[in-house]
C-alpha cells in the first residue's frame, strides 16, 4: 500500500471545512499555526476568527498596542505565543516592509517560530518541501512504522522528521503536509481510534501487534510542583480595586493580576491576617478579611500546579495605583484571575 496517496485521499473525502485551508497568505497561515499550538481546532477557531476581524493584516497586528493583544488572546494560555506573534508581526513591518519571508531556512529565524510552524508556512504558502512533525504526524508514523523512539528526544525529533521527509508528496507538500496533521487529528486519535475503518489497516504495524495504544512512546515528565497562590481582592467603599502587571519572565508576563502572596503550604485566615497587616500601606488601617472559595482551586499548568485562593479584602480606601471595578474587565489576566471574576461578579458589589 503507498501510504502518502492515501493518506492524500482519505484528506480529499474527510477534511474538515477550516478559513486558513482556503487561503496562503502567509499572515493567516501563521496566525492560525501558533493559536493551534497547545490548543484544539474546537477552541482555537474562535480566536482565529476574532483576530483576523480586528487585525486583517500584519500591519494591524503590529500596530496594535501589546495590551489589546494579550486581552483577545486570554483564555487561550502559554501567553508567550501571543508576545512572540506580536513583537515577530513589528519585525516583520519593520524590518521586511511586511512582507513574510518565504523559505524554511528565513521564517525559522523569526521569534516564536520553530521546525513545525516553518515547515508547515514554508510548505502551505511557498510550495516548499519540508514536511511538518507535530503531535499527529508523531502518532501517525509511529503507529504505522511501530517505531517506539520517544517522541520527546532529540533522537526522535530527528527520526521522525527524517521519515516525513521521506513520505511527502515532493509535488504537492502542502497537500500531504495538511492532510497527515488531518488523519492524526480525525482517523489516528491518541485513544480508541477507530482502526476497523482505517484505510490503513492492512498495513499498520502497531495494529497488527497490538500496540496502539502503547504508541506514540513519551519518555516521563518531570513532576508538576505544587504552589500555594493567595490572591488578594481588594474592594473600597467606593468600588476601586488593584491589578498588577507581572513583569520579568514568566508564563503570565505582561498579564495583570490582583496582589498575590505565594505561600509554601496552605493558609489560614489568621496567618494570612497577620501578614497583610505587615504591608506598609496598610499598617494602622481596618479591613476585613474573608474567604472566598471554601476549597482551593487547582489550575494545572504543565510544570506546575496552582493551589489557589481568593480572598476579599473590604477597605474603606485604598492610596496609590487603583483601579475603578468597572474597569477590570478591560485589562488582559490568566483564565485563572478570568473565571474568578466571572464567578464573583462585582457588579453586585
Amino acid at each position: 500500500m503507498n501510504f502518502t496517496k492515501s493518506i492524500i485521499y482519505w484528506y480529499s473525502t474527510n477534511k474538515r471545512d477550516l478559513p486558513w485551508r482556503k487561503t496562503v497568505n502567509p499572515y493567516k497561515i501563521w496566525l492560525s499555526e501558533i493559536i493551534l499550538q497547545q490548543t484544539q481546532v474546537k477552541q482555537g477557531l474562535p480566536y482565529y476568527e476574532a483576530f483576523v476581524s480586528k487585525y486583517p493584516t500584519i500591519f494591524h497586528l503590529a500596530n496594535a498596542p501589546e495590551n489589546n493583544v494579550l486581552k483577545l488572546w486570554q483564555g487561550l494560555g502559554y501567553y508567550s505565543r501571543a508576545r512572540n506573534l506580536h513583537a515577530t508581526a513589528k519585525h516583520i513591518v519593520n524590518e521586511f516592509n511586511g512582507v513574510f519571508p518565504n523559505t524554511y531556512k528565513d521564517i525559522i529565524k523569526l521569534k516564536g517560530i520553530g521546525d513545525y510552524t516553518a515547515s508547515a508556512i514554508a510548505s502551505i504558502c511557498f510550495n516548499e518541501v519540508t514536511a511538518v512533525v507535530d503531535g499527529n504526524v508523531y502518532r501517525v508514523l509511529s503507529r504505522y512504522f511501530n517505531i517506539d523512539t520517544p517522541i520527546n528526544s532529540s533522537k526522535g525529533a530527528k527520526e521522525f522528521k527524517s521519515l516525513a521527509q521521506e513520505l511527502i508528496n515532493k509535488k504537492d507538500p502542502a497537500l500531504f503536509n495538511q492532510a497527515i496533521m488531518e488523519f492524526g487529528a480525525k482517523q489516528c486519535k491518541p485513544k480508541n481510534p477507530d482502526c476497523n475503518s482505517c484505510p490503513l489497516n492492512n498495513s499498520c504495524l502497531a495494529l497488527s501487534l497490538k500496540k496502539i495504544d502503547a504508541l506514540p512512546v513519551k519518555t516521563k515528565a518531570v513532576k508538576a510542583k505544587k504552589k500555594y497562590f493567595n490572591f488578594l481582592i481588594y474592594i473600597t467603599k467606593d468600588n476601586q480595586t488593584i491589578l498588577e502587571k507581572r513583569e520579568g519572565k514568566g508564563i503570565w508576563q505582561n498579564l495583570h493580576q490582583f496582589p498575590l502572596i505565594e505561600t509554601k503550604k496552605p493558609i489560614n485566615a489568621k496567618t494570612l491576617n497577620d501578614v497583610i497587616k505587615s504591608y506598609t500601606f496598610l499598617k494602622n488601617k481596618k479591613f476585613q478579611l474573608s474567604l472566598y472559595n471554601s476549597q482551593p482551586v487547582i489550575h494545572k499548568l504543565s510544570h506546575q500546579h496552582l493551589y489557589t485562593k481568593f480572598w476579599i479584602i473590604n477597605i474603606d480606601k485604598l492610596e496609590g495605583n487603583t483601579i475603578p471595578i468597572t474597569k477590570i474587565k478591560n485589562y488582559p489576566v490568566p483564565v485563572l484571575i478570568s473565571n474568578f471574576i466571572e464567578s464573583f461578579n462585582f457588579n453586585l458589589v
